[in-house]
């Protein structure tokens, strides 16, 4: 891996880590809760685990939709290029022999 795509990894890790520590502070304020450090720490650890158990939960549950669709867009698909196919057959000739037979 070069630097460069060292970097932008590093970035996008860091914008990761940015974007769930604000979610983490709205989920504690929109709790209500005054905690105190120990416990902000402990709710703050919690809801990142938990979150990864949801965000898990949906790619398995996209990845069985996704799964479950599949044979219906090959199918469509298969219908869509069959159709073109003979169009496509009945345009071009059959190659002659160069020297035909007198």
């Amino acid at each position: 891996m070069s630097p460069e795509e060292r970097n932008i990894m590093r970035q996008r890790e860091n914008l990761r880590r940015e974007t769930i520590k604000r979610e983490t502070e709205t989920a504690l304020g929109e709790s209500g809760l005054r905690l105190n450090p120990q416990e902000r720490a402990q709710f703050e650890s919690r809801y990142i685990q938990e979150r990864r158990k949801v965000e898990q939960a949906l790619r398995h549950q996209i990845e069985a939709e996704r799964q479950q669709q599949l044979p219906a867009l090959i199918q469509q698909l298969k219908k869509e290029f069959q159709i073109d196919q003979p169009a496509k057959n009945s345009t071009t000739k059959p190659a002659e022999s160069p020297n035909p037979k007198k």
